[in-house]
Order: structure tokens, then C-alpha cells, then sequence
């Protein structure tokens, strides 16, 4: 297949170079021609010439000769070059007419002398303006017996040879759309190979202690790139190495790129990677440190080497000169740590592009260049030879940390990350959380050294005798938290004492504020009932008087036909009402005189000579009151749903094109009724979502509290969520949680349809899906990456672990509860009340923001019980605690291990609390409670005479305990049963049946089977509110405590 070359793009980069030309400065201004010969080395892959032709043509030309004459441009290729370069000379009779020099190509001759092409090129080159100063690229070199006869002929005519190599740079430096697209899918790879294999390799390696050395590491990072995996859907083929991978470590760091890495075994300190990636010939860069339990002092220089990159991006901006770029960041070194002015690399990065390292535009103090926007540039940024004193291996002694990302150079803002990966300490920092090793290290060395490595086994295996278990950890752990909790809440409360909580009183609807304002309506002087829709009244007659009633005060009418009668019942709200707990407070004055209801009748006969009956006045202030109150009712729900909103900073949008947007996603809660597709894209500070019809709802970066994707892995949705710091109002009504969603597959499947593990189209579907799934997550990933670099990491997306999920019921049904970094959620079970599966059933997303939560206390944990309950109290005791019921009791241990690795405490018991009693006694009198031991009445030694303030309903109960006839006779089986014989005797029967099961007869197995049916429905049905009947199990072959029966 013929190679197809861009004739636009050529047009236009050449006209471009005869620009630049033109009115090129100093010595490229003044040269007369350009001269361009490549030839053939493999070693070289790096020169100014190859990268002008990529440039040109896309490709590289072997043993090709160019020349850029004033007038026309020639080419001396093979046969097979020429043919492929015809596509860019114009016709016969069009030269000139698109303001692009004629183009002449010359086939090269078979025999090495090519006397005649040279002699014509030469005569070009002589009668190219003044034909005496050539501009050439000095440092390229090329070997080859048809180059060496190029050179020679060109020699024997004495030209002056001038160096343009830094002024051709200058002209291809600012990337074009094209060229930008291929950097980023560059940058992409790169940060795909490092994020996916490289960091991941470091953590195994760390994990399992291996010694792996730097270059078999580097050796496999170029491997990865053979797999597709990792090339984030790239071709395989047109991805390659800008150079083989730097990786550093063990005191010995040299932050430069033409270093390789060494044979020395990775140390787990400092770890510096350094890796290029070329896609379509385009170079991208990336350098990161690996911090192996790094030291206060290594996080606090990495921190301000961060923030050193943050004062480079924001310097690297169109039109500034890179000489002071470079003296912008070395001033905040002089000011904030002068001691490390002697540590910092000498320049601070270099212009990238085809050629990996540009060498006329690198950040330093000399380079007078100056920026211009759409040039790509590798910024680095390094502290070599920083002394670790507290360190006692000679590998540990000194460090160096080095930092660097491929950026784009805009016209206004700070430079644009295309390296888009996480840089943070905790990002990059790898703690090990085993202080017993750390303690006995250095003895283990001397160990090591005295008896050989061979002896390592033995010294573990006698250190692990001596180890806690993991219940023992945790059990000392939260002993620590246990005090601290105690303390902590103390001193918040006392703070907060002296804050009044204001109760708002109920808003007083006066009718009219002068006599004056009562209409002179007719109805009203004939002691009528009439309706004021302006002022929301309803005038009635009372004992002969015109008197007005606000709409709000009329609790409800309701109209009946008795007879020849007409009634008309009117109840209003006071006090006694059913207006819920508190009602007194929330009238203005509840101690005057309030009317309960007014009963008015009216006759249906019509008396003679009037035109209708009375009962039709009645009969039409019921409608007119109806209507009123609904329209008082729903401006009323509006006005509360706004009550309490935060006014939100306006969006600020960027028009520029290349914002992250996604496409074809639903939001949740629905805008209107039935739900819409839009797109969802990413501003300046915040985030727009538009519909379809046009709707607009924004989300701004500086409310957002927790921001979740959630994949669609085991999912058949995909989800971004927000949950909010403030709500935000749409839809005419107030929301925290805003989540955009989009179906990965089939939510329904159709059961009629004959099924078959080899129907074609079946497995044509599954694939389709999968590849579908694929693609949904490759695109929101993609997402959150260019949105977390556009907010400089300030909004990080939280991804739920599922390996640590468990089931459990924080509203009605059950769902997948896992946890993040920083909160506990359930996104994808969201349930309106309009939905098609489920009428009626209103279930909320789940988000808990484990910061705010003071501790966790399990409920009914007990061996017998399949499920148990999960309480969040919150450090806000105003606040109502948070239950998830039904959690299978396999989840308990996974769930402490998690609550002990994020430092909060947890206490269980076997009883169900009345919480609601248990914070209004801490709230009401929290310094006697925590006289009385704080929440240590929670735990299971507590439980005696400090668990009054948490009075359990357990204990309620004993008040009226009352066992049944059932009960007893179930107690007295159970003494029957019961033996003086050894505990664990007992224990066993109780666990494993007793000795004469193999005898019972039907009967009996029965009777179990409906017993245990019974345990399991109680354990289903099971409500921790007063009032509620509840029995234990019927626990064979061992005393048990006696049955309690609520009343």
C-alpha cells in the first residue's frame, strides 16, 4: 500500500519555515539557502534533520538531499522517495499560485557519483539570493558513501556553512492542533505505563521484600509497552521509548537524561523514575519519586518541591523568557530555603516535540527565548544530595528527589499538565505500617551479617511467637481511641455551651393590618362568606360581625348535604392539634383564646323571587378555599425548601472547546418528571450540566464534599457523584446529593426468550457489553483525570473499595455499603418515589463522612443471630444517629478492621439502645455524663452502674416482665437438659446437637423446623422500637436467660 502523505500540512509547516525565514533574525535572516542531507544510521535517533522531515512529510527520508532555495525547494531521493514526494509537487502551470515555492525532484543515479544531481543542485544553491552562506544543521553528522560525495562536492565550492539549527527549532517549536493530539495521547501512555505497571511493580517489590535491580526494572517497563494494556488503546507499533527508563535509588542519583540505570539492587528509600514515550514520532516525559516510609523532613522537601513545579507552571506562560522563568523559581528558593539555592538541578526543563530534548530552548538563567503558546515543554524540577541524618544504613545517608511532567505552554493561565498523574506525598508515598520490624531492625542486620541471610527465617519465626494477634491490636488500639474519643468530646462540648439553640417560631399570617383594608364587597355587607385572594383571607360572619381569617390558620374544610341543608364544617389549628412534638411553642401567643372550628348551614330550597339557592354561596367559598389553600400550601413548600440556602459563587465558563465534557448522562434526582440525557463539563470553578431540553444545573468544585465514580464493575450503572457541602435548589427543590449516571447493558431481561450458552447472538451481546463497559470506564476515567488536573488536585475523585463492602439496610431495602477514603456510601441503590420497580419507595444515595463521625457501636451482636446492627453517633449530638440494620454477621470482623485502620472507635452489645433518650441525656447534662465514664457505658465491662444515661429498652422491659406458659415450659426443658458436667462439654452440645439427636422421631425434628422458621422470621421482622414483641431463641442444651414479652 502507497504511503499517503498531508499536502495541507505540509503547505502549510513549509510556508511556515520560508516565514521564519524571511524574517529570521541575526543569521538565519542572512543566509542565502538551506541545505538538508540524511543518511543512513541506526544509532542516531535523535537529529534536527530527521525531525525536520517528520515534520514535512510525516516520515523519515533515508540518503534524501533537501534544499530551500529563495525560489524553489529540491529534493535528490531514490526512486521510490520521489515517487512517494510527487504528492506534494504541484502540477505543470500551477507553480507559485499558492504562495509556496516550486518543488523539483531529482531521482538519484545508480552509481555513487551522481555528478549531474549534484552539479544541478549546486547551481540552485548558487542562484539562491546572494548563493555565498548556506544554513546548515551543524551537529548532524550522517555516514554513508553518498553523503561523504555530497559533502566533498558541496566543500570544493567554498560556501560559508552557518549553524541554523536553534532558529528551525524556533519555527517548528509551537505545535499545531494535529501535533498537540499525538503529545497528549503520548503523555497519556506515559502516565498509564507509570500509574499501571511501574508503581504497581515498586509496591509488589516493596510488599514482598525482593531485590530487584534497576536495570532488570527499567528492562521491564520497556516490556510493558509491547502490551496493550497499559498503551491506553494506542497501537502497539507506533509506540516506543524516548530512551530507556532512569531508575535511581540507594544514595546514588544523577537527575539528568542521558544517565542509565545501574545493576545495583532497588533500596527501599528515595526511588526516582524517569520515563519517554514516543507515539507517532511525538515525545512525551515523566519523572516521579517513590517514597518508601519517608521521613518528616524527606515529606516536608517534597512538599516544597511541589510547590516550586506550582510557581514554574504558573511562570510558563506566552511571551515571558525562560531566563526569567528560571529566576522567578530560583527566588523562592532564596527566600523560603536558601540552604538547598546549591541542591536545585541547573536547568529546570527544555522544549519537546519530535526531538526529545530541544537544546536551544531549556530553562536556565542564559536562555533569552521567549515562550509562545503551543509549545510543549518537560519540566523538571530536583534536590540531589540531601542528607538524611537520622539515617543508620550508608544507603539511606543521602537522597535526592526529583519531579517532572510534560506541560503545555498557554496564552494566558499557567501551563496546561498533559501528564496527568498524581503527585502528591500521599500519592507517591509508601508507608509501612509495622513498628515491631522497625524496632528490632537494626538488630536483625547485625544478625544478618553475624549468621548469613540464611538465618533470616529462623529470627522471624521466633519474633512472630511473641506477636499480638490481630484481635488483640485492635482490642489495645481502641483502647487508646477510648480516651481519646472521651476527651476529645469533652472539651468540644464545653466549647460549644454557650451556644443557644434559637427555635423558630411559627410565621404569624395577619389578615389585614388596618380595618381600612377589608373589601367593601357585597358579600361581606350581606354577612356572607367571602374570599379576599389578594390578601389570602377568608371573611366570615361571626355573631353578626365581618371577621377575617388568614388561610394558614384553617387547618381543613369539608362540606356535606344533609336533607335540605347545606353544611359547612371549618376546623383551624391550635393547640392540642395534631401539629406534631413542640407544637406549643409554635404558636406567636399559645395562651389566648383559639377558635376550633365554625360550622355554618344554608337551606338548598330556593326561596321565592331569588335566582339561587343560599347553599350555592357555601358550595362556592368551599371550591375558592380549596383552591387558596393549595396555592398558599405549595408557595409555602417552596419557600421551605429554600429556606437555608447557601447563595452559590456564579459558574465561570470556559469557552474554550477542549473542556472535559461528558456525554449521555442521566442526572439524578430527575429535573422534570420523566428523566433526560445531557452532558456534563467542566469550568473554570465548577461543573455544568445541561439536558437536552436545555435545563442547567451547576455544581461548583469549592461544595463539593465527597466527589465518588463509581465503576460499573459488578454494576449496570456507571456514577459520578457529589455529595455537597451546601444544597443547591432545582427542580424546585433542594438537594445534597446530585449524582450523573449512564446504563452500561440491560437492566431487564426478557425470561420468555429461549436461552442457550452458544447462541451467537447471546455471546455477540456479552462481547458487545463488555466492550461497552470498557469504553464508559476508559471514558470517565479520562474524565476525572483532566478535571483533577484542571482544579491542580484540589477536587479528588474517591473510588469505593467493593473488597471492602458489606450488605447491610440504612433505609428500607438492602444494598452494597462501601467505604472510601474518607466516607462510607452507596450511590447506585437511589429509589424515587416515582420509580417503575418500586412505587412508593423513596430511598436516598448513602454518604457518611467519616470525619464527622464520633463512634460506631454494633447492636444485637450475639452467636446465634445470623444479622446484627450498625449505630453511627456523630460528633454533633443535635444530630440523629444513622442506623443500618440486618448486616450479616460474617461482615463484623472486616468491618472493626476497617473502623481500626481509620482510627475510630467502636463498641458493641447484645441489647438494642434507645438512642433518641440516650442524646437527649448527654445533650441535656454532658458534664455528668462524662463524670460518669463518657461512652464507656458502651462497653462490655461497662455495662453495670455506668449505663444509666443509655438506658437500654431491654431493661425497660424487666419492669414488666411477664413470661408466658410457652416460656416456662421452654425453661424447664432447658434445667432438664442441663448438667453439671465441664464447660466445654456444654459448650459442644450446645454448638454440635445433643447425644440423642439421632433418636428423635419426626415429630420432634418438626417441632424444630418450625422453631427455627419462627427464629429466623423474628430476626427478619425484628424493630428496635418500644412496644414491639420480641422472643429469644429456643437455645437447647444449656441454661439460657428467661424470655421477655413486651407490652
Amino acid at each position: 500500500m502507497a504511503l499517503s502523505l498531508d499536502r495541507e500540512a505540509f503547505a502549510r509547516r513549509l510556508r511556515r519555515l520560508y516565514a521564519s525565514w524571511q524574517k529570521g533574525e541575526d543569521e538565519f535572516g542572512g543566509v542565502d539557502a538551506i541545505v538538508v542531507a540524511v543518511g543512513v544510521d541506526e544509532e542516531i535517533v535523535y537529529a534536527k534533520s530527521t525531525a525536520l522531515q517528520t515534520w514535512l512529510f510525516g516520515y523519515e527520508l533515508t540518503d534524501t538531499v533537501m534544499l530551500f532555495c529563495e525560489e524553489r525547494v529540491l529534493f535528490l531521493a531514490s526512486r521510490k522517495k520521489v515517487e512517494f514526494l510527487k504528492q506534494v509537487a504541484p502540477a505543470k502551470g500551477a507553480e507559485g499560485t499558492n504562495g509556496l515555492p516550486a518543488v523539483t525532484l531529482l531521482v538519484r543515479e545508480k552509481n555513487e557519483s551522481n555528478k549531474a544531481n549534484f552539479e544541478k543542485l549546486l547551481e540552485a544553491l548558487r542562484s539562491s539570493r546572494a548563493g555565498r552562506r548556506l544554513g546548515v544543521f551543524a551537529k548532524d553528522k550522517f555516514p554513508g558513501d553518498f553523503l561523504r560525495s555530497w559533502n566533498d562536492a558541496l566543500a570544493k565550492e567554498g560556501f560559508e556553512k552557518v549553524d541554523v539549527s536553534a532558529a528551525v527549532a524556533q519555527a517548528m517549536a509551537a505545535k499545531e492542533e494535529v501535533e498537540l493530539q499525538l503529545m497528549r495521547k503520548a503523555a497519556a501512555i506515559t502516565s498509564e505505563v507509570f500509574t499501571k505497571f511501574f508503581k504497581e511493580r515498586v509496591m509488589e517489590i516493596v510488599d514482598a521484600d525482593e531485590k530487584v535491580r534497576h536495570s532488570k526494572l527499567a528492562e521491564a517497563v520497556e516490556k510493558a509497552i509491547e502490551e496493550k494494556k497499559f498503551l491506553a488503546g494506542a497501537d502497539p507499533s507506533a509506540v516506543e521509548m524516548c530512551y530507556p527508563p532512569i531508575i535511581q535509588s540507594g544514595g546514588n542519583y544523577n537527575l539528568k537524561f542521558s544517565v542509565v540505570s545501574d545493576k545495583s539492587h532497588m533500596h527501599f528509600g528515595a526511588i526516582t523514575c524517569s520515563m519517554g514515550i514516543r507515539y507517532k514520532s511525538y515525545c512525551s516525559n515523566l519523572v516521579r519519586t517513590l517514597m518508601v516510609d519517608p521521613s518528616q523532613e524527606m515529606q516536608e522537601h517534597y512538599g516544597f518541591l511541589l510547590g516550586l513545579q506550582e510557581v514554574l507552571l504558573r511562570e510558563l506562560r506566552h511571551g515571558a523568557r525562560l531566563c526569567d522563568v528560571y529566576a522567578a523559581v530560583m527566588d523562592v528558593v532564596k527566600k523560603q530555603r536558601p540552604e538547598l539555592l546549591g541542591k536545585v538541578t541547573k536547568n529546570l526543563g527544555f522544549a519537546m516535540g519530535i526531538e526529545f530534548r530541544e537544546g536551544s530552548l531549556v530553562i536556565n538563567s542564559k536562555n533569552q527565548q521567549r515562550l509562545k503558546k503551543g509549545m510543549v515543554f518537560s519540566v523538571n524540577v530536583g534536590l540531589s544530595e540531601l542528607p538524611n541524618r537520622g539515617a543508620a544504613r550508608p544507603e539511606d545517608r543521602t537522597y535526592a528527589l526529583f519531579l517532572g511532567d510534560t506541560v503545555l505552554v498557554d496564552e494566558d493561565g499557567p501551563a496546561v499538565l498533559l501528564t496527568a498523574v498524581k503527585k502528591k506525598v500521599k500519592n507517591v508515598g509508601i508507608f509501612l505500617k509495622n513498628e515491631d520490624e522497625d524496632e528490632e531492625e537494626p538488630d536483625k542486620d547485625e544478625a544478618e551479617d553475624l549468621l548469613g541471610r540464611s538465618s533470616r527465617a529462623a529470627l522471624l519465626t521466633e519474633r512472630t511467637r511473641n506477636e499480638l494477634t490481630a484481635e488483640e491490636k485492635r482490642r489495645a488500639h481502641q483502647k487508646e481511641l477510648a480516651t481519646q474519643l472521651n476527651e476529645d468530646a469533652r472539651r468540644r462540648l464545653t466549647e460549644q455551651r454557650g451556644e443557644q439553640q434559637t427555635q423558630k417560631a411559627r410565621k404569624s399570617n395577619v389578615s389585614y393590618k388596618s380595618a381600612a383594608l377589608l373589601p367593601k364587597e357585597p358579600h361581606v355587607r350581606e354577612m356572607k362568606i367571602y374570599i379576599d385572594k389578594k390578601y389570602e383571607s377568608v371573611i366570615m360572619p361571626v355573631f353578626g360581625i365581618a371577621t377575617p381569617f388568614h388561610i394558614a390558620t384553617i387547618k381543613n374544610i369539608s362540606m356535606s348535604v344533609e336533607g335540605d341543608y347545606t353544611y359547612l364544617r371549618i376546623n383551624f389549628f391550635c393547640p392540642g392539634s395534631a401539629l406534631g412534638r413542640n407544637e406549643g411553642s409554635s404558636f406567636p401567643n399559645p395562651e389566648a383564646t383559639f377558635v376550633k372550628e365554625i360550622t355554618y348551614r344554608a337551606s338548598n330550597l330556593k326561596p321565592p323571587g331569588e335566582s339561587t339557592v343560599p347553599a350555592s354561596n357555601l358550595q362556592n367559598a368551599f371550591r375558592i378555599i380549596k383552591e387558596v389553600q393549595k396555592r398558599y400550601k405549595t408557595r409555602e413548600a417552596e419557600e421551605k425548601e429554600k429556606e437555608g440556602i447557601v447563595k452559590q459563587d456564579s459558574l465561570v465558563i470556559n469557552l474554550n472547546r477542549s473542556n472535559p465534557k461528558l456525554k449521555d448522562l442521566y442526572i439524578r434526582p430527575n429535573i422534570a418528571q420523566k428523566r433526560m440525557q445531557g452532558a456534563l463539563e467542566a469550568h473554570v470553578n465548577g461543573f455544568r450540566f445541561t439536558s437536552v431540553r436545555g435545563d442547567k444545573v451547576d455544581i461548583l468544585y469549592n461544595n463539593i464534599k465527597h466527589a465518588v465514580f463509581q465503576p460499573c464493575d459488578g454494576e449496570m450503572i456507571i456514577v459520578l457523584h457529589f455529595h455537597l457541602k451546601n444544597a443547591i435548589m432545582f427542580g424546585k427543590k433542594r438537594h445534597t446529593d446530585v449524582q450523573f449516571y449512564t446504563e452500561v447493558g440491560e437492566i431487564t431481561t426478557d425470561l420468555g426468550k429461549h436461552q442457550h450458552m452458544h447462541d451467537r447472538d447471546d455471546l455477540y451481546a456479552e462481547q458487545m457489553e463488555r466492550e461497552m463497559r470498557h469504553k464508559l470506564k476508559t471514558a470517565f476515567k479520562n474524565f476525572i483525570e483532566k478535571v483533577e488536573a484542571l482544579t491542580k488536585e484540589e477536587l479528588e475523585f474517591e473510588v469505593p473499595f467493593r473488597e471492602l463492602g458489606f450488605n447491610g439496610a440504612p433505609y428500607r431495602s438492602t444494598c452494597l455499603l462501601q467505604p472510601t477514603s474518607s466516607a462510607l456510601v452507596n450511590c447506585t441503590e437511589w429509589v424515587s418515589g416515582g420509580d417503575r420497580c418500586n412505587p412508593g419507595v423513596l430511598q436516598p444515595p448513602f454518604v457518611v463522612t467519616l470525619d464527622e463521625v464520633e463512634l460506631i457501636h454494633f447492636e444485637r451482636v450475639q452467636f446465634h443471630l445470623k444479622n446484627f446492627d450498625l449505630v453511627i453517633v456523630y460528633k454533633d449530638y443535635g444530630r440523629k444517629v444513622t442506623m443500618i440494620n440486618a448486616i450479616p454477621v460474617a461482615s463484623l470482623d472486616p468491618i472493626k478492621e476497617w473502623l481500626n485502620s481509620c482510627d475510630l472507635k467502636y463498641t458493641e452489645g447484645v441489647q438494642s439502645l434507645n438512642w433518641t433518650k440516650i442524646m437527649k441525656t448527654i445533650v441535656d447534662d454532658p458534664e455528668g455524663f462524662f463524670e460518669q465514664g463518657g461512652w464507656s457505658f458502651l462497653e462490655p465491662e461497662g455495662e453495670g452502674s455506668e449505663a444509666e444515661p443509655g438506658e437500654s429498652e431491654s431493661e425497660l422491659e424487666d419492669e414488666t416482665f411477664n413470661p408466658s406458659e410457652e416460656d416456662e415450659e421452654e425453661e424447664e426443658d432447658s434445667d432438664e437438659d442441663y448438667s453439671s458436667e465441664a464447660e466445654e462439654s456444654e459448650y459442644s452440645k450446645d454448638s454440635l446437637g445433643s447425644e440423642e439427636e439421632s433418636g428423635k422421631d419426626w415429630d420432634e425434628l418438626e417441632e424444630e423446623a418450625r422453631k427455627a422458621d419462627r427464629e429466623s422470621q423474628y430476626e427478619e421482622e425484628e424493630e428496635r422500637g418500644r412496644g414491639r414483641k420480641r422472643k429469644g431463641p429456643p437455645g437447647r442444651g444449656r441454661p439460657h436467660p428467661p424470655k421477655k414479652k413486651r407490652k
